[in-house]
């Protein structure tokens, strides 16, 4: 089974390396990580070792919250509420004496492992009945009513069973009170109640709800829809069952954690309180071990004398412990030990990522000069799995966060909105998509929404990208006519309308790496494109084609000028288009700026920089008075369906009077 999953794994990475490398994804292909590979499976270990060394580890028999379909316990992270619809069941319990109450519960199939009675010590409703004992129906079992004030006196008859195990307020009330235990559920989600054995729990629900009406103790039931936790795995609801598991000690942490959080840079920042929430709600240490077959081993084994736990020793890691024993004897000097068979959960390796990437355990030294790393990009529903554990596992080993900054994106939905799931049916391939447009138009669509935010399919957005692409084509190509013995190095002081673009250029530049440098992908292709449809090819272009076309009725400066402005601005805009269509602007930059800028990719070249001198207000106003002028006269002749190449006899201007020399 292992082996078949290796080899699953080594199939998918090879799809999403091609699936990557197509789109354009920029990175050293030869420094690439697994979680499953050697080096991750001892860098894991490695930090187990460590944790349990710093008491930060250990194992203990307690209530855990288990997934009966998956068959292993599971950890906080891996819950979700999902709305289900339920009932509530009034059910009749015999007080001592011969009174009755009734109790509402959702879960009946609990009933044999009801444990006490708990009610309000201020309900008036129940005041007399505390310190009594009550009869539990059908199992007729003798529980105490006790007093609490964690019991809701408006939830349902405002009295409420404690079972083992509903939810965490019965682990609380069963650990306070010293109640006994009563386990009624299997791992695999089945009952051992008498009359009810091997029945799973939704059919025995049905059936003791159908023994309670027979027996006249379903006094009322009302059909309701409420939330339960699911596994987010399987959407199976959980349990709570009690077993040894492995734990990381971290709730006494949880105002270190916070702490942390503050010192991180989180873009965009309200996605802190995400964080800040999930660290703020945590009841249960993180529970690491599952009963699951693929996955890392843990390096332990137990002393079959004394129950010792023995490590396997850091030297010789990665080992699995089916299959190796340990080298020297028990303390108590047995010899005789039993493997560890669970494994970890995947995200005791995956919140090592930093670790196994900079080669924590194999290069000590090149691992201090590149921790902590500068980013994690990642989405928002991983915050409390992946985000808060790698901070958790960088505090514990390094006492540092494992990185300054985190990125935190969106999710990409269907054309209506909903998450994409191979069972809904409603998954949009990114590898067809990529085939039908490009690559370059899906990372258009991807950069449409703002940080965080989740974008849903458009697939209009892919036909503007691929415009676009068109566009810079086109616009390269019409450049590269008159560029055949251009010079860079030639200077020429540029006309007003040259001064006009380069300031609209200078502000883009300032705008565009403002928002690059805050991860707002949607606002340096938003400018860069007004910039590059509106400015450059719109009104630019068609400014200085008399200039390019018939170079003999102009200065050779004023050529010049142009040619030099119109090599700066094309530039310029391919580099700042450059992180959204990596493939086109390469390809463009490598036929028209290679050889003259003697750098081999545009993605090695450097960043625009924004230049405040060649930012000219009065140029600017001018140049956007004359855009307006040429709009107006664009559109007269078209409502007057004149050739947009006629002359006008006349035009009339109405402008600030300190334009009108310039404009002249």
């Amino acid at each position: 089974f292992t082996n078949l999953c290796l080899a699953e794994t080594k199939e998918a990475e090879q799809e999403m390396l091609n699936s990557w490398q197509r789109l354009g994804i920029s990175c050293d292909w030869d420094w690439i990580y697994r979680t499953i590979d050697k080096t991750a499976i001892k860098t894991s270990q490695f930090s187990f070792i460590e944790l349990y060394k710093q008491n930060r580890a250990y194992r203990k028999e307690a209530p855990s919250i288990w997934c009966p379909e998956c068959a292993t316990a599971i950890a906080q992270v891996e819950l979700e509420d999902k709305e289900t619809s339920s009932s509530f069941n009034d059910i009749q319990f015999m007080i001592e004496g011969g009174e009755k109450i009734t109790i509402a519960t959702t879960r009946p199939e609990l009933l044999a492992a009801c444990v006490a009675i708990i009610a309000h010590p201020d309900d008036q409703r129940y005041k007399k009945f505390i310190g009594k004992k009550a009869t539990v129906p059908i199992f007729n079992l003798q529980v105490p009513i006790l007093a609490d004030k964690r019991a809701q006196p408006e939830k349902g008859t405002g009295i409420v069973m404690c079972c083992t195990f509903g939810d965490q307020t019965d682990m609380e009330w069963w650990k306070a009170y010293n109640l006994p235990l009563r386990i009624v559920i299997t791992t695999d989600g089945k009952l051992t109640a008498k009359g009810y054995e091997g029945l799973r729990i939704k059919e025995a629900r049905k059936k003791i709800i159908e023994d309670l009406q027979r027996l006249g103790l379903l006094k009322k039931q009302i059909e309701i829809k409420h939330i339960v936790n699911v596994h987010e795995r399987c959407g199976t609801p959980i349990e709570f069952i009690v077993s040894k598991q492995w734990y990381i000690r971290y709730l006494d942490l949880k105002d270190k954690f916070l702490k942390l959080g503050e010192e991180l840079k989180w873009y965009p920042e309200h996605m802190k309180n995400r964080y800040d929430n999930w660290v703020k709600g945590l009841q249960w240490d993180w529970s690491i071990s599952r009963q699951r077959y693929f996955g890392v081993p843990f390096p332990v084994w137990y002393c079959n004398k004394c129950d010792e736990v023995n490590l396997a020793e850091k030297q010789d890691l990665p080992i699995d412990p089916l299959t190796s024993k340990p080298k020297k004897p028990c303390k108590c000097g047995s010899t005789e030990f039993t493997p560890e068979k669970d494994i970890m959960d995947t995200w005791a390796t995956s919140s090592l990522t930093p670790q196994i990437a900079l080669k924590w355990v194999e290069d000590e030294e090149f691992f201090k000069k590149m921790y902590p790393m500068s980013l994690r990009p990642q989405a928002h529903d991983i915050i409390s799995f992946w985000l808060f554990n790698t901070l958790v596992k960088g505090y514990f080993h390094h006492k540092q966060l494992p990185w300054k900054n985190a990125m935190i994106s969106g999710w990409a939905l269907d054309a209506k909105g909903k998450k994409m799931s191979k069972s809904k049916g409603n998954v949009i391939e990114p590898q067809e998509m990529i085939t039908k447009y490009s690559a370059d138009a899906l990372r258009f669509w991807a950069s449409s929404t703002k940080l965080g935010e989740d974008l849903w399919f458009a697939e209009k957005e892919f036909v503007t990208g691929n415009r676009t692409i068109t566009k810079l084509w086109n616009a390269s190509r019409f450049v590269s006519v008159h560029f055949d013995n251009y010079d860079k190095r030639k200077s020429a002081a540029p006309t007003l309308l040259d001064r006009w673009i380069k300031t609209k250029l200078n502000k883009v530049i300032k705008i565009c790496t403002e928002s690059i440098e805050q991860y707002e992908y949607i606002h340096l292709r938003l400018d860069t494109e007004k910039f590059f449809w509106q400015i450059l090819c719109d009104n630019y272009l068609e400014f200085i084609k008399d200039r390019l076309y018939n170079p003999d009725n102009y200065d050779e400066d004023e050529v010049q000028a142009a040619k030099n402005t119109l090599y700066e601005a094309l530039l310029a805009s391919l580099k700042l288009f450059a992180p959204i269509m990596p493939h086109i602007t390469e390809e463009i930059y490598q036929h028209l700026f290679k050889e003259k800028e003697g750098i081999k990719s545009i993605h090695l070249s450097k960043w625009p920089k924004y230049n405040e001198k060649e930012v000219d207000e009065e140029a600017e106003k001018v140049g956007d008075v004359i855009v307006e002028m040429v709009a107006m006269v664009r559109k007269y002749k078209s409502q007057k369906q004149v050739s947009q190449k006629a002359p006008l006899e006349s035009l009339t201007i109405d402008v600030e009077a300190p334009l009108v020399d310039k404009l002249k």
